[in-house]
């Protein structure tokens, strides 16, 4: 490492300059990121998507559909109101781009008091139709007291692509000013404050550019465009803060170049440390194949990798260019380290360690409480922020229009399959046997079939106008619930909407023997697998985690119990986050709306601000392991270790805060709860974990801090005390 920072310092214009090369190319792709971004990321593939493909292909089901909502108010005549509707289907008629267009006027049922609706249905997925939603917006035309809004699951993704690129901007404009005005006060002067910041976009801007050739090999879901920046900026910043810290402290009595070997030795160790437990934690979301999940883990970790090689070769490139002048344009001057706030602050924590502990386990304790009342949801509609027009048009669409008892997300689809046809006797048996059971479950509400659609409960009855009857009249029964050797049975719960009762049903279901070859679709069926998967794999990505934490903290500092504290600590932490977050979130503190936890938010903090704390616990202990090396004194190593990175860490944890917490203020929920669960997290583990319960039980502990298989700390001390 002291080589690799003499290396760069000795060629610094060569390496600036590959480096802007590499910006150009790169940030000329990261600007085209947005275009190739689509959907929620919640795809995977299961029996859901396979049902999906059999209504597609056999029963002719659409791919997707768009609900087109009119309103009018109290001064509109109904007569003007069915002009307008019939005016704007009028205008479709030259729209070729619809499998299906149905007018209100079609149908009975679509038009009642002030509201209506029609759909159009396509043969594209929802992700595909950017140019058919350009051209139907152009239809859109309101008129006094009149309203027509388009709506469903391709407005709905196409929405959260717009929002999350507002909430990103919206995010960046209140970070980005605050982080700077943290740095000066770290730094106390314009030019070393204004580098980190540097960095951060130069790494994210690479990291946006790269993850766009990743479009070619896979689909990658519109929360990339908050989760890279996210976790970009705010690691980039700590990296080049920590490396800012050394090398300044070093240049007080080195020359420039060897301050930069030091600095790279030491903080680029740190780093490189840090960066792996990050990456290596979000590694872990590997093991879940959803796409969600996966594009995190992909964006995650090419962030986490670009970050650290930017604060390996450009960052020291860059001081090496600038050396002394890194001290220009200073605000104030720092205060010497004995007679600092951080000082006295260590030395309150050392002489107290039962006290301290004691306090800071009750607080995180306490956190705990809410946790077991947590209710995770996957997200939908309502990811949306409520003034969109698309999320007000389909609650008019489910509150007017929507059957409650038989919505879509109450609805559990079932595709029976035999050797011959479904019309014949032996088979139509079997499926009156299994709607029998079906009607006995007590969470069965209701099952549309053949049966129902015909009125004909008797098997033989069926048979025979199947067989024998009119045809003509029974054409719509037939092409909707039979084709071929296949049969559709729609069964709606009693459940609540997102019901893990619901999820249970149709997971015990779908392993029964139901006679005939049936495979599950429907919402329901969805969300039970995304919910399986997660509870499936998650727990071996986690298992990682832990694992390999403690391998790469045990081998950095040669200790069993400072890995061990680092991990039971972060676990601590973590869980009192998700207490606070089901109490702001669940309980509606703080003026929010209740809202269930997304599905996303404990993988996505766990695996994230696991890695990111290391961040801290590296910095902090790898200098109480310096001085500790020096002095042979635990208790004195670390107050000197608390001393001399307490005012780092807590900047780079505000500054985490900041540019994680901004995102509270964005509007798609999702990555509000996301955001402000990294912010508490980051700021527990700063506060309370990292400056409060760490030192208190380092002085507890003494030297057994240091203990590990035999090597000794103590023989190192005494060989560094030897004179030359």
């Amino acid at each position: 490492m002291q080589k690799l920072g003499g290396y760069i310092y000795r060629y610094r214009k060569s390496v600036l300059l590959i480096w802007v090369l590499i910006i150009l190319l790169l940030g000329f792709f990261a600007l085209r990121l947005p275009t190739v971004l689509s959907g929620n990321g919640f795809e995977y593939k299961g029996e859901y998507n396979q049902t999906r493909k059999l209504l597609e292909q056999d029963f002719g089901q659409p791919k997707s559909s768009i609900i087109i909502v009119f309103e009018k108010d109290k001064t509109v005549s109904n007569e003007d109101f069915r002009k307008f509707i019939q005016t704007y289907f009028d205008r479709l008629n030259d729209f070729d781009d619809a499998n299906q267009i149905i007018s209100p006027m079609d149908r009975e049922g679509m038009v009642k008091n002030y509201y209506a609706y029609g759909i159009l249905t396509f043969n594209k997925n929802a992700e595909s139709l950017g140019k058919e939603i350009t051209e139907l917006k152009t239809l859109l035309q309101n008129k006094p007291g009149l309203k027509v809004t388009m709506t469903g699951e391709p407005i709905i993704v196409q929405d959260l692509n717009t929002a999350s690129q507002e909430d990103l901007a919206k995010a960046e404009m209140i970070g980005l000013p605050i982080a700077l005005l943290v740095l000066i006060l770290a730094f106390g002067g314009l030019i070393a404050a204004s580098l980190p910041i540097v960095i951060g976009v130069v790494s994210i801007l690479c990291t946006m550019g790269t993850v766009y050739f990743f479009s070619y090999r896979a689909d990658l879901s519109i929360f990339i465009l908050n989760i890279v920046p996210m976790i970009g900026l705010a690691l980039s910043i700590d990296f080049a803060l920590l490396f800012i810290n050394r090398y300044k402290e070093e240049l007080t009595s080195k020359s420039i170049e060897a301050a930069l070997e030091t600095t790279v030795a030491t903080a680029g160790r740190a780093i490189i440390f840090s960066g792996l437990c990050v990456f290596i934690g979000l590694s872990a979301l590997w093991f879940i194949k959803i796409d969600i999940f996966q594009n995190v883990a992909l964006g995650g970790m090419t962030v986490v990798l670009i970050s650290a090689v930017c604060a390996l070769t450009f960052l020291p490139a860059l001081l090496g260019l600038l050396g002394h002048k890194i001290n220009r344009l200073s605000i104030f001057h720092s205060v010497d380290k004995q007679r600092s706030f951080w000082y006295r602050f260590a030395k309150f924590v050392m002489k107290r360690p039962v006290l301290m502990s004691v306090a800071a386990l009750t607080i995180l304790l306490a956190g705990l409480i809410p946790l077991k009342q947590m209710v995770l949801a996957i997200p939908g509609t309502e990811s949306l922020p409520p003034d969109y027009p698309s999320r007000t048009a389909l609650e008019i669409y489910k509150d007017h229009f929507d059957n409650k008892e038989k919505r879509e997300e109450k609805k559990v689809t079932i595709v029976l399959e035999s050797n011959g046809s479904m019309v014949e006797k032996h088979n139509l048996v079997k499926v009156n046997q299994l709607i029998h059971k079906l009607e006995n479950d007590p969470l069965v509400n209701a099952i549309n079939s053949p049966f129902s659609a015909t009125g004909l409960k008797d098997v033989n009855q069926l048979y025979q106008v199947l067989t024998y009857g009119n045809k003509t009249n029974l054409s719509p029964v037939i092409d909707y619930f039979i084709r071929d050797n296949k049969m559709l049975l729609e069964v709606y719960l009693k459940t609540e909407e997102h019901s893990a009762k619901a999820r249970q049903w149709v997971s015990d279901w779908s392993k029964k023997d139901l006679g005939l070859q049936a495979s599950f679709g429907g919402s329901i069926k969805f969300e039970q697998e995304i919910f399986a998967e997660i509870y499936k794999k998650a727990p071996k990505g986690l298992l990682m985690i832990i694992i390999s934490t403690f391998v790469i903290l045990m081998a950095a500092f040669r200790s069993i119990l400072i890995p061990l504290k680092a991990i039971l600590m972060n676990i601590l932490s973590l869980g009192c986050t998700f207490g606070i977050l089901v109490w702001i979130f669940q309980q509606c503190h703080f003026g929010i709306t209740p809202v269930d936890i997304a599905l996303i938010l404990p993988v996505f903090v766990f695996t994230l601000v696991f890695g990111l704390s290391m961040d801290y616990e590296v910095f902090l202990i790898s200098r109480i392991q310096e001085f500790y090396l020096k002095t042979g004194d635990n208790s004195e190593a670390t107050i000197a270790g608390l001393t001399f990175t307490s005012k780092i860490i807590t900047s780079a944890a505000a500054i985490m805060i900041v540019v994680t917490g901004a995102f509270a203020f964005t509007g798609v929920m999702p990555v509000k709860q996301l955001g402000v669960g990294i912010a508490i997290a980051i700021f527990i583990d700063a506060t309370i974990v990292r400056m409060v319960l760490v030192p208190a039980l380092m002085k507890l502990l003494g030297d057994w801090n240091w203990w590990f298989f035999g090597f000794d700390y103590k023989k190192q001390f005494r060989m560094k005390k030897k004179p030359a």
